[in-house]
């Protein structure tokens, strides 16, 4: 590693403390995983900054720090189950990859979800499972499971992701009514109901229904 990719890495990972990402299996999880790899083209230079770059099919790879918030959020346990709404670049599913037994993730851009498969392949990840598919029904034939994360903004928590969260388990999605008014929404299922925490405001794309045309 050149001692130029070395510094920008320190400097991604001091970001993420500074931004308030502490948990450490979180922290190791972002430090064994290279963002690099998940961002393409003229923004590859950028791949260490704390921001969102554009990827393919009109949609980003967020910014690290809002991974890690999310992430640690999760309070992913090395037993669990994730199911991931929103593949993107693969960025997030290869973090909850060093912290999950298994992760499902689900987009409904097929080159998305060709491309992270591949990415996935080369770093030998090989506990993820990615589908072409609508997220906002989830993934019913692999339900339930203990830990839900949805990368794009739903207007309300959608009721098939609800419903297919184990009791204990917990959900981590964006909410919003547009693209300047979203919040962080933590979701928490109990035997009596659901448990909801906002933790900070947000800017995601938007979640949509069926499968894209554009591939």
């Amino acid at each position: 590693m050149s001692q130029d990719l070395a510094e920008q890495k320190m400097r991604f990972m001091f970001a993420l403390r500074s931004k308030g990402v502490t948990d450490a299996r979180v922290l190791t999880a972002m430090e064994t995983i290279d963002r690099g790899p998940f961002v393409r083209g003229i923004f590859t230079e950028r791949a260490y900054e704390d921001m969102p770059l554009p990827i393919a099919c009109g949609q980003t790879i967020s910014q690290p720090s809002v991974v890690g918030l999310m992430t640690q959020a999760l309070d992913v346990s090395p037993r669990d189950k994730v199911l991931e709404v929103g593949t993107g670049s693969g960025y997030q599913a290869a973090i909850l990859s060093q912290l999950a037994r298994r992760v499902y993730t689900v987009d409904r851009h097929r080159r998305l979800v060709a491309e992270a498969k591949s990415i996935f392949e080369a770093m030998d990840l090989g506990n993820i499972t990615a589908f072409t598919a609508d997220g906002s029904f989830g993934l019913p034939d692999q339900a339930p499971f203990d830990r839900i994360i949805v990368t794009a903004a739903a207007e309300d928590t959608p009721g098939p992701l609800l419903g297919q969260l184990k009791v204990g388990g917990i959900m981590v999605l964006p909410v919003g009514q547009s693209d300047t008014v979203q919040s962080m929404i933590k979701v928490t299922r109990t035997e009596d109901g659901f448990d909801y925490q906002e933790m900070r405001p947000v800017r995601f794309v938007p979640l949509l229904e069926g499968i894209a045309r554009d591939n």
